[in-house]
């Protein structure tokens, strides 16, 4: 009988000891690769914070330093301001003692008080110790007309007249008239009017001006004065662009008046509308109006001084003797600009700007019609009394008006139809914010597309997508080849499974990023969604102040018409002058 051979099954349990563990290890290795997803998922995630946290400190960065510029900037203005008064006090503080002679010696010889001897050797000595300066010589022949020496006196005169002819004339023509010698100050005023070009007039001839307006010089010379100021006037109207010259030259001094919007005004606006510059600057036009109505109403509504005849030549002459050398010109220059740099908060390009339309005051020659000019809206610069600017804006009133209806014609062109709203990625635009719904609605529309856009890339791969089938297939044909060749049915068993954790891997991946995908943009629609209602708000009420404050330009108009030159000169003195410039 032949003998049967029995076969045994296979003793699988060490494999499967085997298996188990590598299931185990994969598990393992699973739930790490799970780790590392979400770790990466949260860099991701943290990455694009610190990316619009970065944007948002650039801005701030960048605010900071401008602030921190304009901050230092007013901090050296202020330091400078202080090193160039300093600076003027060194090398023309002398004058001072030769200016507060002046009146000194007139006030002395009115009361009679003081030796003429005194007087002598008072002015002898200044003459010594101040060389070369104009003032010197006039305040010996002034000294010598006092002791009656007219040899002196005519000697002094004409060194004054050498060293400086017109302020010397001036000087002269004011003394005289201050002593009631009319004929010599009438002769004085001529000889200083005959040196004048209405083109290029000295910057001391606002002192006459000073002496006609106050209705200080009698009706002889006012009367050569009036006369002269119409032939002036007669000859640059001829000039061919007088009229546009007038209106760019008033424009410019209008403009001047204009003040910067405060920065806590307005917040939304400035951050999240590319069209704030524009609005900026039509703001501050509008707000002009309110500006020169109450420059105006301040110059006609403030007295005119009622001193003595005496007391207000003395003004005038301390105006004459301070405030017109020349050679502080230059630092007298520089101090103004650092003024406006203080004036404007240390925001040294707008300090610039305004320094250009101020350098007019500060040249030594002009014509007649810029001296007029920096009368009336330059007084500070200009060294003008307020009978003077009433003057100057009274005349030029014609001029001043068209101008200004330049000035809000301009602004007025400028004004936008929409304003633009830039909220993170959403551009739109409105007319006047009232249609806040609308705006929003677009918004989440955006918010809802980008949001599509951004889940449409959270698909899996045509890999991992196979993987789970692809996996199924090969670890169940790894676990059948096993009974023949166990290496390599392992190597399958564990490559399928392989990729069944990694679909699962994958998977859980991106529903995780769905979720921060979606959860981002969800606030994006609330942070956004409440930056645009106080944009459209502030829109709002930037509109309605715009055309409150655009609408006062009326009173300014309304105020300038009233003005009526040939009543107003009238009233500045009881004297019969002849006036008939006209514009």
């Amino acid at each position: 009988m032949a003998e049967v051979t029995s076969i045994r099954p296979a003793d699988l349990r060490a494999i499967e000891g085997n298996l188990k563990a590598i299931y185990q290890n994969i598990d393992t290795l699973n739930g790490n690769v799970g780790v590392v997803n979400d770790n990466v998922n949260n860099v991701n995630n943290n990455v694009k914070v610190v990316f619009d946290e970065i944007s948002v400190l650039a801005k701030d960065f960048h605010d900071f330093v401008q602030m921190q510029i304009k901050e230092n900037r007013l901090g050296q203005a202020h330091t400078k301001v202080v090193q160039i008064r300093q600076e003027l006090e060194k090398k023309y503080g002398h004058y001072d003692i030769v200016r507060r002679t002046v009146t000194g010696i007139l006030q002395a010889d009115d009361l009679g008080i003081v030796k003429k001897s005194t007087i002598s050797d008072a002015t002898e000595e200044i003459m010594i110790s101040t060389p070369n300066y104009w003032l010197a010589p006039c305040l010996v022949a002034l000294a010598a007309w006092i002791n009656d020496q007219p040899e002196l006196a005519e000697k002094a005169v004409r060194e004054g007249i050498k060293r400086n002819d017109e302020k010397t004339s001036l000087f002269f023509a004011l003394v005289c008239r201050r002593a009631e010698r009319k004929s010599a100050a009438l002769k004085w005023t001529q000889r200083y009017l005959a040196n004048q070009d209405e083109e290029k007039l000295d910057r001391k001839s606002i002192i006459i001006l000073d002496a006609y307006a106050s209705g200080l010089l009698g009706a002889d010379s006012e009367g050569v004065i009036a006369k002269q100021m119409d032939e002036w006037m007669e000859h640059l109207m001829e000039k061919p662009g007088f009229v546009e010259k007038q209106a760019e030259q008033w424009s410019e001094a209008i403009n001047l008046k204009r003040k910067p919007l405060e920065s806590d005004e307005y917040t939304f606006l400035c951050k999240y509308s590319k069209t704030w510059p524009v609005l900026q600057d039509i703001m501050e036009g509008a707000r002009l109006h309110s500006e020169i109505f109450d420059y105006f109403t301040a110059i006609f509504e403030q007295e005119v001084p009622t001193d003595s005849l005496k007391k207000q030549l003395d003004s005038i002459l301390d105006s004459l003797v301070t405030d017109f050398d020349d050679e502080e010109l230059p630092l007298r220059r520089e101090e103004k600009f650092e003024q406006f740099i203080i004036d404007f908060n240390g925001d040294e390009e707008r300090a610039r700007k305004n320094m250009e339309i101020e350098q007019t005051a500060f040249e030594s020659y002009k014509d007649f019609t810029q001296l007029l000019t920096d009368a009336a809206m330059k007084p500070e610069s200009s060294h003008a009394s307020i009978s003077t600017q009433k003057f100057a804006i009274a005349l030029s009133k014609e001029w001043i008006s068209n101008a200004y209806n330049d000035v809000i014609a301009q602004n007025r062109m400028k004004i936008p139809n929409e304003i633009e709203i830039n909220v993170d990625t959403f551009n739109s635009k409105t007319t006047d914010g009232k249609n806040e719904k609308e705006i929003i609605t677009e918004f989440h529309t955006l918010i809802d597309r980008e949001k599509a856009s951004a889940l449409s890339q959270c698909t899996l791969s045509s890999f991992d997508q196979f993987c789970l089938y692809g996996g199924a297939v090969i670890g169940l044909l790894g676990i059948f080849m096993m009974v023949g060749n166990t290496f390599l049915g392992l190597i399958a068993t564990i490559a399928g499974l392989g990729l069944i954790l990694n679909y699962f891997s994958k998977k859980k991946k991106n529903e995780i990023n769905i979720q921060n995908i979606t959860s981002q943009f969800e606030q994006k629609r609330i942070n956004g969604s409440q930056i645009i209602s106080a944009l459209m708000a502030e829109i709002v009420d930037f509109r309605s102040d715009f055309a409150e404050k655009d609408s006062e330009s009326q009173k300014v108009i309304d105020f300038l018409e009233q003005i009526s030159p040939e009543q107003y000169v009238r009233k500045l003195a009881n004297s019969n002058r002849r006036i008939k410039i006209s514009v």
